[in-house]
């Protein structure tokens, strides 16, 4: 999927339907001139509703589409006959969309599982007619209730990917490279920074066709947590999948102080993003010989972790077998 057609955060007015009148009608025919009430109900005004389809990956559908109007109730009729509901207005998204109230950010709900619904917006009631009214002491009464009116209101919905694992690493640090070995995804891969500008999803096959979800998130930068780059937009990503893969070259300056500052800019986003599992893998291991390796791995900090190569094809077996066993355990 290209950069222009991954939307994960969209800002939409919705509008509910109103409720319909009741009917104040006298019942009225050749048989009978001076009839009871029969004034039948108003229709119940349309519900915005947020539904998750488990096809869709992104946003990209309410990119133009910014107002989302339920239709109103019809008024009551006489013969008791109650007004057609307005019809329901559904807003397609993908799993893990987060819907949020723009005036105040409070976040209203989220929906995770396919064909799960929430009313965003509830329709206005329709009023009652008169036949509701009528009693021993007022036989005809000539009023009807008026139908509720619909609600309005501006919402946020952001995307969240749903994944089993997360790739994180600042930069350049082989993310990309790994997920278009393993999986079938092929996501933009270059020798600069922020090749990655949206995240890629790809399904990896394991062995007896299973299988799990990897996304790579666009890399981290050290700040990001405070809003620095487009930290905010990346780090949302992170936190619905199972666990987290830090990745991290070999060629680093430093790897345990870059795993040190991701491990930090999670924290400061969100300390929940701790309790996750976590892998250290270093990537572009084909560099090193074994006594660097060696010498790596005296310096590496008390976290499960795996030398790879993407290009060279090193190492990726045994990853998956580790990746695997964590989901599972």
């Amino acid at each position: 999927m290209s950069n222009a057609n991954f939307v994960d955060y969209v800002k939409v007015f919705c509008r509910s339907g109103k409720g319909g009148a009741g009917s104040a009608h006298l019942r009225r025919d050749k048989l009978t001139s001076m009839g009871g009430p029969d004034g039948g109900d108003g229709g119940q005004g349309g519900h915005v509703i947020i539904r998750a389809n488990e096809q869709l990956w992104t946003l990209l559908h309410l990119k133009y589409k910014r107002h989302v109007f339920a239709t109103h109730g019809e008024n009551g009729a006489s013969a008791l006959k109650t007004g057609a509901s307005g019809g329901d207005e559904y807003i397609e998204v993908p799993l893990g969309t987060v819907v949020r109230d723009a005036e105040t950010r409070e976040v209203l709900f989220e929906v995770t599982s396919h064909g799960e619904e929430q009313v965003l917006i509830q329709g206005g009631r329709g009023g009652q007619g008169n036949d509701h009214f009528k009693s021993s002491t007022h036989q005809t009464p000539r009023f009807a209730q008026p139908g509720e009116p619909g609600d309005e209101g501006w919402f946020i919905l952001e995307l969240k990917l749903l994944a089993d694992v997360g790739l994180v690493g600042f930069p350049n640090a082989g993310k990309s490279t790994l997920l278009a070995a393993i999986s079938a995804a092929k996501p933009k891969i270059a020798d600069y920074p922020f090749t990655t500008l949206v995240p890629n999803l790809g399904i990896v096959k394991y062995r007896d066709d299973r299988s799990f979800v990897m996304a790579d998130i666009p890399g981290i930068i050290e700040g990001a947590s405070e809003g620095k780059g487009l930290g905010h937009r990346f780090l949302r990503h992170i936190e619905r999948n199972s666990m987290l893969m830090f990745m991290i070259p070999a060629d680093s300056n430093d790897i345990v102080e870059e795993f040190r500052i991701l491990l930090k800019e999670l924290e400061e986003y969100n300390p929940e993003l701790l309790d996750k599992q976590r892998l250290l893998v270093i990537t572009k291991s084909d560099l090193l010989d074994d006594e660097l390796t060696d010498e790596i791995k005296k310096e590496l900090p008390d976290v499960s972790y795996h030398f790879i190569s993407a290009v060279a094809n090193l190492g990726l077996v045994a990853l998956n077998d580790t990746i695997w066993k964590m989901l599972n355990s």
